[in-house]
């Protein structure tokens, strides 16, 4: 599984604003915080706040800050919201049927479970869990 970019940079300014409470943060502070884009940032923030993630503050002192406790946006739940279009496969594409080995692969559905399996181990994480000081290690998951 590959996230991408405009995934990356969306958990990543969760994770920021989290960790900076109730700053309201511009575009630009973010983008400039990673090193990115900050059009990109910018389109990233703009979906983030329609779900509901963000709150934007219009303003000169304007930008975004979270909407949500950061301990109910759980990380599989953002993973679905902004790789919605994504598809692991192109068989996955809606309206895609150009497969020389239909009926009789089973890829397709093999894909689809390891794809589930995946946003599944997501949703047992917060984007408070992201933060340092919590109680989360990465490697305690792999022994449950």
């Amino acid at each position: 599984m590959k996230l991408t970019s405009f995934t990356d940079f969306g958990l990543r300014a969760l994770i920021l604003l989290a960790d900076r409470k109730e700053e309201v943060l511009s575009a630009s502070a973010i983008a400039d915080h990673f090193h990115v884009s900050r059009h990109h940032m910018a389109k990233v923030l703009q979906e983030l706040t329609a779900a509901g993630y963000l709150e934007g503050i219009r303003g000169a002192q304007g930008g975004v800050r979270l909407a949500r406790d950061p301990r109910d946006i759980r990380i599989g739940e953002v993973v679905r919201t902004l790789d919605k279009e994504q598809a692991l496969v192109d068989c996955f594409r809606e309206g895609w049927n150009d497969c020389a080995l239909l009926p009789r692969c089973r890829l397709k559905g093999m894909l689809a479970r390891a794809q589930l399996g995946f946003l599944r181990e997501l949703d047992r994480y917060t984007i408070s869990d992201c933060l340092e000081g919590t109680s989360v290690s990465p490697l305690a998951a792999l022994t449950d």
